[in-house]
């Protein structure tokens, strides 16, 4: 006579953990190293930028709470894995490598990898490189096509752990080019002390930059995967997506 109470119990105990479980901020992680224009601290402290806007967003769309988790790069993934994140939104691109580790929700921009150099060095793309000491952030995209397509064509390639360690080591005189996102190599040469320096080129389609950007995710994550599709798809739908584009960078990125 009391096995069906029990039965019951335990079903409500589990609806309310379920009910709990969804109620929990969802916790986004970006890399703790700033990223402008996509991700950095604001003077308040506060982390703002194209992603963090973006992402709360999307959250507001899917009708949950979230929170910036800063993360370093070199290990966001194995935080998301070992539950400690439940979503990565800073700017990772879908690869097949990557997708044989950890799922991703649909792109929400693409832009491609860009040289950056002083405006006297001459450099029309990949086959100038030759001699050369080319800078790029490991782990990423970039450093990919950088091992896959350029190392028999540069003279060396140097990986760096942070993008600004790139970017300071090009001022320095340490490197004669880097290779790194367009949009934060527009946002780079905007600063004063980036002046004598441009984009020679950008780098051409390649498998190693994947299908766009994406919310990395857990494999076994399909229910927040539909929520956060549905959800990119409203904020583009709507505008939202373009809108902050615009703003952060001055033209359209969304796919």
């Amino acid at each position: 006579m009391n096995r069906p109470l029990i039965t019951l119990t335990a079903a409500a105990v589990l609806g309310l953990s379920a009910t709990a479980q969804a109620s929990e901020p969802l916790k986004i992680g970006i890399s703790a190293e700033p990223y402008p224009p996509f991700t950095y601290t604001s003077s308040e402290g506060e982390w703002t930028g194209f992603e963090v806007e973006l992402g709360m967003a999307i959250c507001e769309a899917m009708e949950r709470s979230c929170e910036i988790t800063p993360t370093g790069w070199s290990g966001i993934i194995p935080s998301l894995k070992a539950g400690r994140i439940d979503m990565i939104m800073n700017s990772m691109s879908i690869t097949e490598a990557r997708k044989r580790v950890i799922d991703f929700s649909d792109p929400y921009y693409f832009t491609p990898g860009a040289f950056v150099a002083a405006d006297d060095l001459t450099l029309g793309g990949p086959d100038d490189l030759g001699g050369k000491v080319l800078g790029v952030q490991a782990a990423t995209t970039n450093a990919t096509y950088a091992r896959r397509a350029l190392r028999d064509s540069v003279g060396d390639i140097r990986l760096y752990d942070q993008a600004e360690q790139v970017n300071r080591d090009l001022l320095a005189g340490r490197l004669d080019v880097i290779l790194a996102d367009k949009i934060a190599m527009n946002e780079f040469l905007e600063r004063d002390e980036a002046e004598g320096y441009e984009i020679k080129a950008t780098a051409p389609r390649h498998e190693a930059y994947g299908e766009g950007v994406g919310i990395g995710l857990r494999q076994d994550d399909d229910a927040l995967q539909a929520d956060l599709n549905a959800a990119i798809a409203e904020v583009r739908e709507d505008g939202t997506c373009s809108a902050l584009s615009e703003e952060y960078f001055g033209t359209d990125i969304c796919t």
